[in-house]
């Protein structure tokens, strides 16, 4: 998901949000999880009461493993990046810190074929923007991003 950012008035430049599309709320992703579970333990009681005495010990640790693997499905869903593009600077932050910084006139950006990866480059420094977008959302941000560079770094389209 790709979001342009309003900066504040009188200030120049553009920033981009970008973050992964998700497909469920946390709601959603829970009520999965009860689903899964409910089914793993009608299974595991079925189970037990025929004579299998180890299905509630193996429903407990799937039941865990499958909570585990949704959680961390969850927080790779939280990464995004935030490009700031201004007359001063270009910079990509990821997380607290930022990875990237360069000056606008100086940024080039080389876009691999069929909305492959795209690399913003200065003095030998290289960094991949966008990589958990979809190729057509990768394509709306070469667009955005060269549109916004051409501004910042005073050079034409």
């Amino acid at each position: 998901m790709i979001e342009v950012v309003s900066r504040g008035s009188g200030e120049a430049g553009a920033q981009l949000r970008l973050r992964p599309p998700r497909v469920l709320t946390a709601r959603q992703f829970k009520a999965l999880f009860a689903a899964l579970a409910g089914a793993m333990w009608l299974t595991a009681g079925l189970g037990w009461l025929a004579g299998n005495a180890f299905a509630p010990a193996f429903a407990l640790l799937h039941s865990a493993g499958v909570a585990l693997a949704l959680r961390w499905l969850w927080r790779s869903g939280e990464r995004g990046e935030e490009i700031a593009i201004g007359p001063g600077a270009v910079e990509v932050r990821r997380g607290a810190g930022a990875v990237f910084s360069a000056h606008p006139y100086w940024v080039r950006m080389q876009v691999q074929a069929d909305g492959g990866r795209i690399m913003l480059s200065s003095s030998g420094r290289h960094v991949e923007v966008g990589a958990f977008l979809g190729p057509a959302e990768r394509t709306q941000l070469a667009r955005c991003l060269k549109e916004f560079l051409a501004a910042a770094g005073g050079r034409n389209r």
